[in-house]
């Protein structure tokens, strides 16, 4: 489900789950192993890749569908997403994001919680489209977002799931690099290494107090999970969602 190649002291993490790296429990729980791995080995940096039209479509709702009317299992399946994107927000070293395609949903949730974003130029999309597909967006998510667009931009953007561009995404502050769709992961590379040569300590101990913000959003009060699924199971959501299933052929 995922492919590690290390340069140096850079580990690069690319997700392999096809078609589109949906976000299973499995991923999810592979990828917090990996990030751990990467500290422990001594890593100076990771950057995080997808596939060449998909980054990540997100969490896999074919798999949270199957499960039912199961609660437990749906809390377990969410809360392993949200210890994913925990595991990036909290790493103690620099993660880029290398969006190498297409980035909606839970996708954009784990790019948004890395330390720079460098996209594909071309058709390529990012952004959370929750509520197009039945799913109310969480406070902690609507703070990533935030942070990344401010208030009155996140607001627009999430209460109408919209997907943007590249370019608009650079624009509007979502990304920040764009690079040709070859060069993303050397694009990343290059924005890691321009770190190493700062007094490290200083630099981390800066780059921990300029995220804690992050931590902070991801933290049990600002993701109730007992409120999002209650939202789930709802009529409207589950129309939504069902339409979802059909148009993906599940």
């Amino acid at each position: 489900m995922l492919e590690h190649h290390d340069t140096a002291t850079i580990r690069t993490i690319t997700f392999k789950r096809a078609p589109v790296n949906a976000l299973n429990p499995e991923l999810c729980e592979t990828l917090v192993t990996a990030f751990v791995q990467a500290v422990a080995d001594g890593c100076d940096g990771i950057v995080l890749a997808g596939g060449e039209k998909v980054f990540s479509a997100g969490l896999d709702v074919p798999h949270l569908m199957s499960l039912g009317k199961d609660r437990v299992a749906l809390h377990a399946a969410w809360e392993s997403f949200f210890a994913a994107a925990r595991a990036i927000a909290e790493c103690p070293i620099p993660v880029v994001a290398a969006i190498t395609g297409h980035s909606p949903a839970g996708g954009c949730v784990l790019a948004l919680c890395c330390d720079h974003r460098v996209m594909a130029r071309g058709p390529f999309q990012i952004g959370l489209n929750e509520t197009q597909v039945g799913i109310a967006v969480p406070e902690g998510i609507q703070r990533l977002m935030r942070r990344a667009v401010g208030r009155h931009r996140a607001e627009q953007l999430l209460m109408r799931g919209a997907m943007v561009d590249a370019e608009t995404a650079l624009v509007i502050g979502l990304v920040d690099e764009l690079a040709a769709h070859g060069e993303v992961v050397a694009a990343a590379h290059a924005w890691l290494s321009s770190l190493q040569g700062l007094p490290r300590t200083p630099m981390l101990r800066t780059r921990a107090i300029a995220r804690a913000d992050l931590a902070e959003a991801l933290s049990p009060q600002h993701v109730d999970l007992d409120a999002m699924l209650d939202l789930w199971e709802h009529p409207d959501a589950q129309t939504a969602l069902k339409a979802l299933m059909a148009k993906l052929g599940k």
